[in-house]
């Protein structure tokens, strides 16, 4: 029989970049006590996502900023949406490439994760922002 266990995580950004949630979510499946099962988090915003990365070098997360610069340019006049400024549709479409979700096995009570992988909240957007993520631990 398996159970679940729910968390609300309310994160405050300082703008675009990325923000290692990787000890924050392992915290909770922790506090879970769930051997075996599965970490799924969800993002619940347009301009916002969640990525695994490289957390070794900054560098890779760098390169990964200046590759959606040349991608998707803020202020492209090919973008009808601006509503919140040069950023807003660019903002959407980094968060549609990469992803809202993410699904991470738990074994021995600790996230399946690479030796180099960690978890990160990519804001999109210039100007800060709070962010809600849902984790959601099945054991």
């Amino acid at each position: 029989m398996s159970a679940f266990f729910q968390q609300n995580l309310s994160i405050q950004t300082k703008g675009r970049g990325t923000l290692e949630l990787t000890r924050e979510i392992q915290a909770w499946v922790k506090k879970s006590q769930y051997a075996i099962g599965l970490c799924h988090l969800f993002v619940k915003h347009t301009s916002a996502s969640l990525i695994i990365c490289e957390n070794a070098d900054p560098q890779v997360r760098q390169d990964l900023d200046h590759y959606f610069a040349s991608l998707v340019p803020d202020g492209d006049s090919l973008f009808l949406h601006n509503d919140e400024g040069p950023d807003d549709m660019p903002a959407h479409i980094r968060t549609i490439l990469t992803q809202t979700s993410l699904t991470i096995p738990i074994q021995e009570g600790r996230l399946a994760l690479g030796t180099w992988q960690g978890i990160y909240l990519y804001e999109h957007r210039y100007a800060p922002h709070q962010r809600e993520i849902i984790i959601t631990i099945q054991g």
